[in-house]
């Protein structure tokens, strides 16, 4: 990642969500709580996937990668944010608020084509189920989830090294309670009409992309499970793509509201609420989703408990 060497500014200043004293000790704890629920639920989700036999399988795979990258993608964030509540300075270094917009690119990014990814899954598991063993072999889902991080931190370097390739000159004050790109953009005094380029040819290809492969897919899946004669048949199938469907709706909405729009809809307090939706409360809820209406999830929980209380006895 490349830095700019002409910028006169060494640091920025972090202004939050409120500069309310009061209210920022309330936000401390409400997200400090939140925090803490998406630590344990997705390393329990890991956990449970590595640990359980039963959940060996090609989606429960991707469902282990997408809570990696929702634990590290909001711890990103969220620590940073938790210690500005705290602080009268709320200062982070230049190089720091380019590491943390690097790796806040990549793991968002990854999200995203995870669940591309898991829709090509559930494709392949409903539409062709006879051939799902072969379409969906070990090799190709670490090909898939290789693939999906090498492109996302290509494209998160790409955005890293022309955003930071700027001048900043003054003022320092990011409107944000992290370093993104559009309110650094705004902070620019260089031209930055390249980096907005940038921003919808590689972002926004990657999120329309994968969005499409969701799309295309569910036109498929629903296609097939309407085809199923028996109403149960239907029911188990289409239930298999509930959680999955749930997390896309939670993840992409915010993130095209925020990311592809015109410049002259810009608006920062609507983007430090959907800031905080997808940053913060999706790598809360996804855990929950998967676990809570995910019925082979609960068995292999049930199963691990089991054993892990006669071994104790």
């Amino acid at each position: 990642m490349q830095v700019g060497n002409e910028t006169s500014v060494k640091e920025f200043i972090l202004l939050g969500l409120s500069d309310d004293p009061s209210l920022q000790i309330q936000l401390f704890f409400v997200f400090l709580v939140i925090y803490i629920l998406t630590v344990l639920g997705n390393i329990s989700i890991m956990v449970l996937i590595i640990v359980a036999p039963q959940l060996h399988t090609p989606m429960y795979f991707f469902i282990c990668n997408l809570s990696f990258v929702d634990l590290c993608y909001s711890s990103t964030i969220v620590p940073k944010m938790l210690s500005n509540f705290l602080s009268t300075t709320k200062v982070i270094s230049y190089h720091g608020c380019a590491v943390q917009l690097f790796f806040f690119a990549g793991f968002a990014g990854s999200d995203a084509l995870l669940l591309s990814v898991m829709a090509y899954d559930r494709y392949n598991a409903i539409c062709h189920p006879l051939h799902y063993q072969v379409h969906m072999t070990k090799r190709v889902c670490i090909c898939f989830v290789s693939g999906t991080y090498a492109a996302c931190f290509v494209a998160a370097t790409v955005h890293t090294s022309v955003t930071f390739r700027l001048v900043f000159c003054g003022p320092n004050r990011i409107s944000h309670f992290y370093c993104d790109l559009p309110p650094l953009l705004k902070l620019a005094c260089s031209d930055t009409l390249l980096n907005e380029w940038v921003i919808f040819a590689v972002a926004g290809s990657m999120q329309v992309g994968s969005l499409l492969t969701v799309l295309i897919s569910y036109v498929y899946i629903v296609s097939a499970i309407l085809r199923i004669s028996s109403s149960q048949g239907r029911l188990r199938a289409f239930s298999t793509c509930t959680s999955h469907l749930a997390c896309v709706i939670l993840l992409y909405t915010p993130m095209l509201f925020m990311y592809l729009r015109p410049r002259s809809s810009y608006s920062m307090d609507q983007d430090r609420v959907a800031s905080v939706f997808y940053t913060v409360i999706i790598p809360m809820l996804n855990p929950l989703i998967y676990s809570l209406r995910n019925k082979d999830v609960k068995e292999a929980l049930g199963r691990v408990i089991e054993r892990s209380c006669l071994k104790i006895i």
